[in-house]
């Protein structure tokens, strides 16, 4: 199957929104009729095509299986007009490329989000503020819950204990190389380890303050009875500091037990998954997951870089 790709504006509170649809048509050239479409929202500060092309790739690879997708430009991003934003304040911008989708493919009638990054947190918070019963699927890549507690854990875990069993560190102490500000900083790092985040899932928000935005992703998270797919880099702080998260939190980890929810490894990969081979196995992983939604065969293996993981 091929694919047709369309530039394309729309609107979303007076601004104008600037994306790429990528349709799925048969050889003949005619389009096809699939009722599942994808929308894909970028991790910032970044545009539509991704890091070295990676949502232009991952658009045709989906729209080559069948499946519609859209990727865009937030307001105040890439093309888009308007006033710059993070990710907490693009749910709008999710929803009107939503409706978009539609309007330009009649048959979807299913919506699944892909993000990476920030762009996974943003996913998360659209369903936390709308519940939009179109959302058939989230495909999650190393989401981002960074906070100064959650991040000091991590580097202790995956940086300093790492470097304690290193040979070359211990001749570095012993020669006089690592000094007092090395030694201050990963005290630091320690005292803020200990730190109990916010939105732990322990008592109730107050209901005049908006609860921290980790809290409101592991509650959609949570309440959401889609499909989630999980894909976690191996060689990522962002990663490694979300899996933290989730062995802490009492609500992640419910979430991660639930039928429905599978996390794939990708052991050598980067947060942008930027070697061309890694790349490529998330993209199969990717068209795989699709096709089960889908109720189509998907072969057991799904790519030969991920691994399923059992979660402990």
């Amino acid at each position: 199957m091929s694919y047709r790709e369309e530039a394309l504006t729309f609107g979303c509170a007076g601004e104008a929104l600037v994306g790429i649809l990528v349709s799925p048509k048969q050889a003949g050239g005619e389009p096809t009729a699939a009722d599942i479409g994808v929308v894909i929202i970028v991790g910032g500060p970044q545009y539509r095509a991704g890091s070295h092309r990676q949502f232009t790739l991952l658009a045709r690879a989906l729209a080559a299986a069948g499946y519609p997708v859209l990727r865009f430009d937030y307001r105040g991003m890439g093309d888009s007009t308007g006033a710059h934003r993070d990710f907490q304040g693009v749910s709008d911008d999710v929803g009107v490329a939503i409706d978009e989708l539609q309007q330009r493919q009649p048959s979807v009638t299913r919506v699944v989000l892909w993000g990476l990054c920030d762009g996974a947190s943003a996913a998360l918070l659209y369903l936390h503020s709308t519940r939009d019963p179109r959302v058939l699927g989230l495909a999650l890549a190393n989401p981002w819950v960074r906070s100064e507690a959650g991040l000091a854990r991590a580097q202790i875990k995956h940086y300093y204990l790492q470097r304690l069993v290193q040979p070359e560190f211990w001749r570095k102490v012993l020669s006089g190389q690592v000094g007092g500000k090395a030694a201050g900083e990963f005290w630091h790092k320690l005292s803020r380890s200990l730190i109990r985040d916010q939105g732990n899932g322990i008592g109730e928000a107050n209901a005049e303050v908006q609860a921290p935005f980790q809290q409101r992703m592991a509650e959609a998270a949570s309440d959401f009875r889609g499909k989630i797919l999980l894909l976690i880099s191996g060689n990522d702080l962002t990663a490694k500091e979300f899996l933290e998260r989730v062995r802490q939190e009492v609500r992640w980890r419910a979430v991660m037990g639930r039928d429905g929810v599978t996390r794939r490894d990708f052991a050598h990969a980067d947060h942008t998954f930027s070697n061309s081979e890694v790349l490529q196995a998330l993209l199969q992983l990717t068209t795989n997951w699709l096709r089960s939604l889908d109720g189509q065969f998907v072969h057991a293996q799904d790519a030969s870089d991920a691994a399923a993981t059992t979660w402990p």
